[in-house]
């Protein structure tokens, strides 16, 4: 049986990748704060240790509260870089990933258009969509696929932090919805299941025609 590592499989987009990896029969690791905290490296390295291959290795973690380059302050800034950058960085250094294996970065749309409220979750995000690609090229001859998925708004709790009342939020997107965690989920299975492997090094933006950017 394939093995799978869904950070933040607990809950949202986590869990509903998590599930949708368990149903083609993987054995998922789903990890919530108390198995991993990626912004404390001691926790990541720890992490790292006790995982140290898989064939599936998903990215996935909380971002930011909302806030505005003038006040975010430097301790936010170094929080951010440990949770959405350098802990995603440790674990790719120290977790091995099986030849024709995938990795997939759960990111935020933001890295394609870059929202003011959300300076710090954009600008690390986009470091590791970097890291991402150089990472998609030193791995191809191995057949490991990486994939980053940029999803717009979700039906998850982070959404309702961002937006507050997301009935109403929703009337104004093109489809007149917002995207379901099972829609991601089912993404991912997908890519899988099919081994779809020459989408690696690419970013996906999954929004539901929300987005300006080609």
């Amino acid at each position: 049986m394939p093995d799978a590592i869904v950070l933040g499989g607990s809950r949202g987009l986590g869990k509903a990748i998590a599930d949708s990896l368990t149903e083609i029969n993987y054995n998922v690791t789903a990890t919530s704060r108390k198995d991993i905290d990626t912004s404390d490296l001691d926790s990541v390295r720890r992490f790292a240790e006790l995982h140290k291959e898989t064939d599936v290795l998903v990215l996935n973690t909380g971002g930011p509260p909302p806030n505005t380059f003038e006040n975010v302050t430097v301790d936010e800034w170094q929080k951010y870089h440990n949770q959405l950058f350098l802990g995603m960085c440790v674990l790719l250094k120290n977790i091995h990933i099986r030849d024709s294996g995938y990795v997939f970065m759960i990111s935020s749309s933001v890295v394609k258009e870059p929202a003011p409220n959300l300076i710090v979750s954009g600008a690390y995000r986009s470091a590791m969509t970097s890291v991402l690609k150089v990472l998609s090229k030193e791995m191809a001859q191995r057949q490991v696929s990486i994939i980053n998925i940029a999803p717009g708004p979700m039906d998850t709790d982070r959404l309702k932090e961002l937006v507050g009342d997301v009935t109403e939020y929703a009337k104004d997107r093109p489809m007149q919805r917002i995207g379901k965690p099972s829609e991601l989920g089912g993404l991912v299975r997908g890519i899988i299941e099919n081994k779809v492997k020459y989408l690696s090094g690419q970013t996906i933006v999954l929004d539901g025609a929300g987005s300006d950017s080609v």
